[in-house]
């Protein structure tokens, strides 16, 4: 357990994608197995515990400390398992004569009844010192936060390939060594849903001592093809148009769809399995193959905003008045096997033919094709990207050389996505609340609000992103010097018509919610920029904010600023 809380404090003091990749390539090559395995599986996301809840670490500590001292403390810290790592007082009649290893402890739990966890992690933190007990909780509510993608640590997996290994020595006492060739991280991908965590197998094909894991499994995951944003000042100069398809970047969830020997998948864009929840669409999957393209609510053949296919997201069922609400479909981009032809290695020109014959097939209510944009020069596009016929259906625009392959990863050039610029809206400051890991010392969560007509704030979202380190400094500062009032970790900011802070928010939609207070919710709203120019008074009014919603969702999404 040490060399993993080693390994979680290094990773999250360094910003560096390049030091974090050695850092775990280099523990992964010191530490056995089954640890080791382990640990990926914690990084990757893919090793959770149903039964340790973060309420049964708070009853924990709370028998062992006063609670209001916990609950200061928390307040001040901004993180649960760092609290309790470092307040956790030990039990002087439980002396443990080792500390538990990180196999041992997944296996434990893992095993272990519900009435039983709580006196596990309690017998665990008595044993452990505070950067080890900061790992555990960690471990167990799965909040690691150590800015370590799933993908980075399947590149760093990777770096474990060693140059050559070692065979036995030859008749003539000379050394004998088999080189290896390098592993690209999207050769991991390809077999990632063929092994299972601790990934010994894994291992043993990375380490040169067995073959690579089968990835012809039916149904399985093909390692996606991301876009890169366009940078419109510099690309467009380099780019021909007559290189480039053009369709809409359609405003849903990146999708792959595998029927293959009788095995039915429906996989999000990170591998996920989420077939159960979207039955509606798994029974018309009737081709043989893999596709990949956007899972949206599709209702009287128009496709819905995004806020209805949030009805149906994050279930691991679907009851049937679901189903009849909120319709789900998928909108074809690309096709990456047909009918036991692997089609990735092909141009997209022929991918796109074999599609459009596929869904010619077996397109239907529930699966169709997306269709390619006509242009005649980036200035049309532009014009169509800013006013797009499609609504508010789409979010932008993808852009795909005609010759390029499906090829796994964000490579550079083939593939631009070019979104359409955001809504935004001039928003009082109201509450603020600290962050957590490096933001815990600072008030870095910010709600928001507009005027109402009755000349009261009403909130209307929440941001903890979009501003730099010194703005950020800044935004504290004036946090501080302008509390009215306290809620736990929560501060009320003075927050008047004649005096308030003004931020300008960006967001990339609304959508009606009944949740909250105002009647909206935003989508993706981060902090664009501070109006410290701006009068609080002159901020926008919830009527103004309506009226946006209103012309996002009958105005065809039009791009709008309330101000």
């Amino acid at each position: 357990m040490r060399a993993f809380a080693e390994l979680l404090d290094r990773l999250a003091l360094t910003g560096s994608r390049n030091v974090k990749l050695v850092l775990l390539r280099d523990y992964l090559r010191a530490t056995p197995d089954p640890d080791r395995g382990w640990a990926l599986a914690a990084l990757t996301g893919d090793l959770t515990f149903d039964a340790a809840k973060p309420a049964m670490i708070r009853k924990a500590v709370e028998a062992r400390v006063d609670p209001v001292l916990f609950g200061w403390s928390y307040d001040y810290v901004g993180d649960l398992a760092e609290t309790v790592a470092l307040i956790w007082p030990t039990d002087p009649n439980h002396r443990p004569n080792r500390e538990p290893q990180l196999g041992e402890v997944v296996e434990a739990l893992r095993t272990a009844k519900r009435g039983e966890v709580q006196s596990l992690i309690e017998g665990w933190l008595d044993a452990l010192q505070p950067k080890g007990r900061w790992a555990l909780l960690k471990l167990v509510t799965g909040a690691l936060r150590v800015g370590l993608s799933a993908r980075l640590a399947k590149t760093a997996t990777a770096m474990i390939r060693p140059e050559a290994i070692s065979d036995a020595p030859d008749p003539d006492g000379g050394e004998a060594v088999t080189p290896l060739a390098l592993v690209d991280v999207s050769e991991i991908e390809e077999v990632w849903h063929a092994v299972d965590p601790p990934y010994a197998d894994l291992f043993a094909w990375l380490e040169g001592r067995a073959d690579r894991p089968s990835p012809d499994a039916p149904g399985r995951f093909r390692p996606v093809m991301l876009a890169v944003a366009i940078d419109e000042a510099v690309d467009f100069q380099k780019l021909d148009p007559i290189d480039y398809a053009a369709e809409w970047k359609w405003d849903g969830i990146r999708v792959q769809a595998v029927n293959e020997g009788g095995v039915t998948r429906l996989y999000s864009r990170t591998g996920d399995e989420i077939a159960a929840a979207f039955p509606d669409v798994v029974v018309a999957l009737t081709f043989e193959g893999a596709i990949d393209g956007e899972l949206v609510v599709v209702r009287d053949g128009q496709i819905a905003p995004f806020g209805d296919l949030q009805q149906r997201l994050n279930r691991k069922t679907v009851d049937a008045k679901a189903l009849a609400a909120h319709p789900a479909a998928i909108v074809a981009y690309d096709a990456l096997a047909l009918d036991g032809d692997d089609l990735r290695p092909l141009p997209l020109r022929d991918r796109r033919a074999r599609l459009e014959a596929m869904i010619a097939a077996h397109g239907g209510e529930r699966l169709s094709l997306s269709p390619l944009v006509d242009y005649a020069d980036w200035s049309a596009l532009g014009r169509l990207r800013a006013d797009p016929p499609v609504g508010a259906a789409a979010e932008g625009l993808m852009l795909k050389r005609w010759d390029s392959p499906y090829l796994a990863g964000r490579p550079k050039g083939p593939w631009f996505k070019w979104k359409r610029d955001p809504h935004t809206i001039d928003a009082v400051l109201m509450y603020a609340q600290r962050g957590h890991g490096r933001r815990s010392s600072f008030y870095s969560d910010y709600t928001f609000g507009v005027w109402t007509p009755e000349g009261t704030l009403t909130p209307v979202g929440k941001a903890y992103f979009g501003f730099t380190d010194e703005e950020l400094k800044q935004l504290d500062k004036f946090v501080r010097e302008h509390t009215v009032d306290r809620f736990g970790p929560v501060r009320s900011v003075r927050a008047e018509r004649d005096f308030g802070l003004v931020l300008e928010v960006a967001f990339e939609g609304l959508n009606r919610s009944p949740r909250h207070k105002s009647g909206v919710a935003m989508r993706f709203p981060r902090v664009s920029r501070i109006r410290w120019d701006k009068p609080a008074r002159e901020a926008a009014t919830i009527d103004e904010v309506m009226d946006l919603l209103d012309v996002i969702e009958t105005g065809g999404g039009r791009i709008a600023t309330a101000t």
